[in-house]
């Protein structure tokens, strides 16, 4: 009896292919060699047809009115939010939870037993909203997925496709993509269409930006376990605005912090302990432990950071 072992994968990228070179390099007598197949190379656009993608510009204190006021208006939808850092999804959970917008929530952070029973109360129901970190950007298949928001932008074009790529799936083939940016980050756009990802303008208008600061900042001072977890989730989020792969885009040094603690319901900066050269050393060598493609360099010709 014989047995034929057959690897397949649906990612491939620097590491894929260094593999397969070593597993095929060990006997040079086979004659086997690696196969790839791709439906995709000759398309226009990297992402699936059907799904309507934009962006828009928003200030750092605005952010969160913004993504408050659209998700009270797509309540009767299904949703999918994702942040930067695992503290970030817990705290704007929390926030959202408090304020009557009900939404579930899956980070690194939690149990597999906890993740798994609400991507499955996720993946059942007609409407809903799921707070996520890159956790859920790949392998999960979730159906009917109405709207991918993405708070905090992606490392890089690959993983924006990745983000995306949990909307317009299946019968349906329909949904809509919307990336927050902030005004200084816009160069990421010339990046995205250097990916083949193009994405149309929404303009922000702060008219339609619910007067709630105050009434925030006031519920963030007065819940002593929200205020803990505000802090947390203001520290990691410029603690992984510091460790982002593209420096030349997103540089922690341009952000205006007093409008990034307004984003979490803070008046004024909290006193967090931010030591922001060893965390973004601690974090690029996360990242070459657990796959390194940014090795190679991010760059408008070479937006995947591939060889």
């Amino acid at each position: 009896m014989f047995f034929y072992l057959r690897e397949f994968t649906g990612i491939f990228n620097p590491q894929v292919e260094d593999f397969a070179k070593l597993s095929f390099e060990k006997n040079e007598e086979r004659k086997e060699k690696p196969v790839y197949i791709s439906v995709d190379d000759g398309k226009s656009n990297a992402t699936v047809e059907g799904l309507q993608q934009g962006y828009c510009v928003i200030p750092s204190d605005k952010r969160f009115l913004v993504l408050y006021a659209f998700l009270k208006k797509k309540q009767s939808k299904k949703v999918m939010v994702f942040f930067s850092s695992c503290s970030s999804v817990k705290f704007h959970a929390e926030l959202l939870n408090f304020l009557q917008i009900e939404c579930e929530d899956i980070h690194g952070k939690q149990k597999q037993q906890k993740r798994t029973t609400t991507f499955f109360n996720f993946c059942k129901a007609e409407k809903g909203i799921l707070l996520c970190t890159n956790v859920a950007a790949r392998g999960l298949d979730i159906p009917d997925v109405d709207y991918i928001v993405q708070y905090d932008p992606p490392d890089e074009p690959k993983d924006y496709i990745h983000r995306v790529g949990r909307t317009a799936r299946g019968e349906k083939g329909k949904g809509s993509a919307l990336l927050f940016l902030l005004p200084q980050e816009l160069k990421f756009l010339i990046y995205l269409k250097a990916a083949k990802i193009s994405l149309t303008e929404y303009e922000f208008n702060n008219k339609n930006v619910p007067n709630l600061q105050s009434h925030l900042e006031n519920i963030v001072v007065e819940n002593y376990f929200l205020n803990q977890s505000a802090k947390e989730a203001y520290r990691s989020y410029i603690l992984a605005y510091n460790s982002h792969a593209m420096k030349d885009i997103f540089n922690v040094h341009d952000l205006d912090m007093k409008a990034v603690a307004a984003s979490f319901c803070f008046k004024n900066p909290p006193k967090v302990n931010l030591d922001l050269e060893s965390s973004a050393s601690k974090r690029r060598k996360t990242r070459k432990v657990d796959g390194g493609a940014r090795r190679h360099g991010i760059n408008a010709a070479n937006p995947y950071g591939w060889k």
